[in-house]
C-alpha cells in the first residue's frame, strides 16, 4: 500500500530548451504554465525547468517579445521529461504599432548575458540601454533622455545636436568620454585608444539598437580603462525584408533641422543596413551654428551555416562654431551672450571594420576583427593671450582683423589619427565535473600613427584652418610632433561554475605598451610690453615603452532565474598621452614628470526582476586611483597639469523600475504605467598627495547626489515620459576651489558647477507606419552649466541649453 501511495503521489520534472528557427537560443523567453499557474524563464543558455509537477497532461506558453508566442501540450507520465521548443521570428506583415505594443511590456533597461558573442559578462556590472523603449529626443542624442537609466552618470552637455558625447562616472572626466573605452560594434573609435583616447565620433541614436555599458571590471577585456567599456551596437539586417526603407524628419529651437535616412534587408545570402544623417542648427548660444554630414553602412555575408563575414564603413564631417567660455559674471547676465566670434572647430572622421565569425561547432566560436580609423580633427580661435598666463583668457579682447590687416592671430590646433588594429577572440564551453565552463582568451595588436601640430591661425573670422605661423613669427604656441604609438595585448577569462547557483570568473590581462613622441616645440618669451625677448627652438624625442599585467576576478550567485548577487575586482591603468603634454594652452601648464594612472575598481550588487513588475540593480562600489592626473596651483599662482596623488572613491548606486499597471493587473496590455528612479550617492577623499592644499580633499567632478527620475504614462500607441535630472554640487579642481573673485584672472574658469535640476517632457506617438516624437525639454528653462573648460570649447563656463522644443516624424516602408 505504501509503495502504491509513493507512486501516485510522485514528483517530476518538466525542462526544456527554447530555440529560434536558425537554432539560435531564446534567453530570458517566459514559459508559463497554463494548468498550475507556474512561471519560469529561459536562462543564457535557453533552458528553462519546472519542478514538482505530477503526472497529467500540461499547457506551456512561450512568450518573448522578437518572436510569435507558441502553445504547445506536454504529457508527464512516470518519468521527468525535457522538450525542445522552436520559436519564429515576428511576422513581417505585423505593423509595426503590434510590434511596439509587444515591447511595452518589457523594462526600459537589461544586462547582458552572461556569454554574447566572443564575451564574457558574468559577475561584471552591466548596464544596456535599449533605444527603442527611450521617450526622448533622439534627433539630438540627448544624453540625459538617453543614459537615464545607467547609475551614476556625469555628462558634460554641450548644445551641438549630440555630436559628441562626454560622459563620466565615479569621478571621471566626462570630457569626449576619454576615460571609457570607447567602441562601435565591439571595435575601437576613439582618436588612439592609449595615446589619445578621446571620441570625436558619436553614433546618431536614430541608428542604434542598444548602447553596452560595462564598468570598471571591463579593463580585462576591452582595455585598460578606469570607466569600462561602452559599445554602440549598431541597428541590424531585416533578415525578413529584400528592402526596408525609414525616414525620419526633425526640427526644434535654435534653428535645429535634422534628416535620418536608413535602408536594410536581406537578400538570399547577403544582408545589409545603412543610414545617413544631417544636422545642422543655430545653436542656444550666439556663434553656435554647427552642421554635420554622418554615412554608415553595414553588410555581411553567409560563407556557410558556420561562417559568416561582414565589412562596414563610417564617415562624419561636422563643423561647428564655438561660442567660447564665459565669467561667472557673465553667466548671471546672460547665459546665452558670446564673447568670440571666430572660434571653429571640424572633425573628418573614416571607420571601417572586417570581420569574420565561425562556430566549428555548438560550442566554440572565433571572431577576428581588423579595424582602422583616418580621421583628423582641427580648431582655431581665440582662446586668450598667448603670453601671459597673469590675464584672464575669457575677457581678454579678440582682436580682429581690419580691412585685410591681420591684428591678432589664432590659436591653431590640429591632429591627424591613422590607426588600424587586429583583435581576435575564442570562446568555448565545456564540461567540468559535470557543469558547464566556459573561456576565452584573446589577442589584440594595435598600431598607431599620429601627428600633432600647434601654431598661429589666420587672423580673419572664418573657419580658415591653415597655418599661418611664417606671418605670425613670434607666435608662442608653436610644435609639432609625431606620436608612434604601439600596443601588444593578450587577455583571458574563464567561468567556473561551483554548483548550478555559484560561478567564479578569474581572469588576466597582458600589455606592452610604447608610446612614442617625435618633433618640436617653441620657446618665446616676451618683456613687459609684450614684446618677444627670445626665440628659440627645442627638440623633444621621447620613447617610453612599459609592460604590465593586470587580474580580476568576478563572483555570480543566481538562487533563481529572477535574481542575481554578483561582485567583482579589477585592476586598471591609464596611459598618460604625450599629445597632452606638448599641447599649450593659456590657462595652465604641464608638468613634463606626468606619469600614468593605476589603481583598481571593484563592485558588489543585487540585480534582478520580480515577475513584470519590479526591475532593480542596487550595488556599491569602490575605486582606488594612484597618480590622479588633475590641476592645482604651484607655488608662482601658476596653475599645472600634473600628477596629483592617490584619491580613493566609493559609494552607492541604484536602479528601479516599477511597472504599476502590472503590478494592478498583470493582463493589461494596453496601457502603460511605470516610473524609475536612478540614484548613485558618491563620496570621494585624497588620501595622499606631495601638493600642499589637497589631501583630504573631495574628488573632482563627483556630485554627492547624482539622481534621475521619471514616469511613462501611454494608452496603446500613445507613450509619454516626465523626467526629472538632480545633481548636487561638484568641484573642478583639487584643491576644492570656490567661485573666483569677479574680475579676477581665473573668474569662469576655477570654482564648483552649482547644483542643477532639469525637467524633460517627450511624447511619442504611432499611426500605422508613422511615428510622431515631440517634446520640450528643459521645461522650467532653468539656467545651468556642467562644465568649466579649461581650454576647447572656452576656456570658461559653457552654459547649457534653456528651455527647447523638437518635432520628429518618422515613416517606415
Amino acid at each position: 500500500m505504501s509503495c502504491l501511495y509513493q507512486f501516485a503521489t510522485a514528483q517530476y520534472s518538466l525542462s526544456g530548451l527554447v530555440t529560434d528557427d536558425n537554432g539560435s537560443i531564446v534567453a530570458l523567453a517566459d514559459v508559463y504554465e497554463d494548468v498550475t499557474g507556474k512561471l519560469a524563464t529561459t536562462d543564457d543558455k535557453g533552458y528553462f525547468k519546472f519542478e514538482n509537477f505530477e503526472a497529467g497532461n500540461y499547457s506551456l506558453i512561450i512568450y518573448s517579445f522578437e518572436y510569435n508566442t507558441e502553445k504547445i501540450q506536454v504529457n508527464i507520465a512516470d518519468k521527468n521529461e525535457s522538450i525542445e521548443v522552436k520559436l519564429t521570428p515576428l511576422s513581417t506583415d505585423l505593423s509595426e504599432v503590434e510590434i511596439r505594443a509587444r515591447k511595452k511590456e518589457i523594462f526600459s533597461l537589461k544586462r547582458l548575458k552572461s556569454v554574447e558573442g566572443t564575451a564574457i559578462y558574468e559577475g561584471k556590472k552591466t548596464e544596456v540601454v535599449r533605444l527603442d523603449q527611450i521617450v526622448g529626443n533622439l534627433a539630438i542624442n540627448n544624453p540625459r533622455q538617453i543614459y537615464a537609466q545607467v547609475a551614476g552618470l556625469n555628462i558634460y552637455e554641450n548644445s551641438d545636436a549630440g555630436l559628441q558625447l562626454n560622459i563620466g562616472g565615479r569621478g571621471l572626466d566626462p570630457n569626449r568620454t576619454s576615460n571609457f573605452n570607447t567602441r562601435q560594434n565591439s571595435y575601437d573609435i576613439s582618436a588612439d585608444v592609449l595615446g589619445y583616447p578621446e571620441s570625436y565620433y558619436t553614433p546618431p541614436a536614430d541608428g542604434l539598437s542598444e548602447i553596452q555599458v560595462v564598468r570598471g571590471a571591463a579593463s580585462l577585456q576591452y582595455g585598460t580603462q578606469f570607466g569600462g567599456l561602452i559599445n554602440f551596437k549598431m541597428k541590424s539586417p531585416d533578415r525578413y525584408k529584400k528592402l526596408g526603407i525609414g525616414i525620419k524628419q526633425s526640427i526644434g529651437s535654435f534653428g535645429l533641422h535634422t534628416t535620418f535616412v536608413e535602408a536594410n534587408g536581406q537578400t538570399g545570402k547577403f544582408g545589409y543596413y545603412g543610414f545617413y544623417n544631417f544636422k545642422t542648427g543655430d545653436g542656444y548660444r550666439a556663434n553656435s551654428e554647427y552642421d554635420s554630414h554622418n554615412a554608415f553602412l553595414y553588410t555581411d555575408y553567409k560563407l556557410s551555416n558556420k561562417t559568416i563575414i561582414s565589412l562596414e564603413a563610417t564617415y562624419l564631417h561636422y563643423l561647428a562654431k564655438q561660442a567660447g567660455g564665459l565669467t561667472d559674471s557673465q553667466f548671471e547676465e546672460d547665459p546665452r551672450q558670446s564673447t568670440r566670434s571666430r572660434n571653429w572647430f571640424a572633425v573628418d572622421w573614416v571607420l571601417y571594420n572586417a570581420k569574420l565569425v565561425h562556430k566549428p561547432n555548438k560550442r566554440s566560436t572565433l571572431s577576428l576583427s581588423f579595424f582602422g580609423l583616418d580621421a583628423q580633427r582641427s580648431a582655431v580661435g581665440y582662446r586668450g593671450n598667448p603670453k601671459s598666463l597673469n590675464t584672464n583668457p575669457i575677457t581678454d579682447i579678440d582682436e580682429q582683423n581690419t580691412d585685410s590687416v591681420f591684428i591678432s592671430p589664432r590659436d591653431l590646433i590640429k591632429g591627424t589619427f591613422n590607426n588600424w588594429g587586429v583583435e581576435a577572440r575564442w570562446l568555448s564551453s565545456y564540461k567540468l565535473r559535470g557543469k558547464n565552463a566556459t573561456w576565452l582568451v584573446g589577442a589584440k595588436y594595435y598600431h598607431a600613427s599620429n601627428t600633432s601640430f600647434q601654431g598661429a591661425g589666420s587672423g580673419d573670422t572664418d573657419a580658415d584652418f591653415a597655418d599661418y605661423s611664417d606671418t605670425f613669427t613670434a607666435y608662442p604656441n608653436q610644435s609639432t610632433f609625431k606620436f608612434p604609438n604601439r600596443n601588444l595585448a593578450l587577455f583571458g577569462e574563464h567561468i567556473f561554475k561551483i554548483n548550478n547557483k555559484l560561478s567564479v570568473t578569474p581572469g588576466a590581462r597582458f600589455e606592452y605598451i610604447k608610446t612614442a613622441s617625435q618633433g618640436q616645440y617653441q620657446i618665446v618669451r616676451f618683456d613687459g610690453a609684450g614684446n618677444p625677448i627670445f626665440n628659440q627652438t627645442e627638440t623633444d624625442n621621447r620613447t617610453l615603452g612599459r609592460s604590465l599585467a593586470l587580474v580580476g576576478v568576478g563572483l555570480s550567485f543566481k538562487p533563481n532565474t529572477k535574481l542575481e548577487v554578483y561582485g567583482n575586482f579589477s585592476q586598471n591603468y591609464r596611459s598618460v598621452t604625450f599629445s597632452d603634454i606638448r599641447t599649450v594652452n593659456p590657462t595652465f601648464i604641464i608638468d613634463p614628470d606626468i606619469a600614468d594612472e593605476k589603481g583598481w575598481t571593484t563592485d558588489i550588487g543585487a540585480r534582478g526582476q520580480v515577475g513584470k513588475v519590479l526591475s532593480y540593480d542596487v550595488g556599491v562600489f569602490a575605486l582606488l586611483y594612484n597618480n590622479r592626473i588633475g590641476i592645482i596651483l604651484n607655488d608662482r599662482a601658476n596653475r599645472v597639469r600634473k600628477n596629483i596623488g592617490t584619491a580613493f572613491i566609493y559609494g552607492l548606486e541604484s536602479y528601479l523600475e516599477w511597472n504599476i499597471v502590472k503590478s494592478i493587473n498583470a493582463d493589461i496590455t494596453d496601457r502603460t504605467f511605470s516610473i524609475f528612479t536612478n540614484t548613485s550617492v558618491t563620496n570621494s577623499e585624497y588620501l595622499s598627495s606631495e601638493s600642499n592644499n589637497v589631501e583630504g580633499k573631495k574628488v573632482e567632478f563627483i556630485p554627492l547626489l547624482n539622481l534621475k527620475t521619471g514616469i511613462k504614462i501611454g494608452y496603446k500607441n500613445f507613450l509619454s515620459s516626465l523626467q526629472l535630472t538632480y545633481l548636487t554640487e561638484q568641484f573642478t579642481d583639487a584643491e576644492n576651489s570656490e567661485t573666483a573673485t569677479p574680475g579676477s584672472s581665473r573668474e569662469g574658469i576655477i570654482g564648483e558647477v552649482p547644483a542643477y535640476s532639469i525637467l524633460d517632457f517627450s511624447v511619442t506617438y504611432v499611426y500605422k507606419s508613422l511615428t510622431f516624437d515631440t517634446g520640450i525639454l528643459n521645461l522650467l528653462d532653468n539656467n545651468y552649466f556642467t562644465r568649466r573648460a579649461t581650454g576647447y570649447p572656452g576656456p570658461g563656463i559653457i552654459p547649457s541649453e534653456g528651455r527647447s522644443f523638437y518635432l520628429s516624424i518618422g515613416y517606415n516602408f
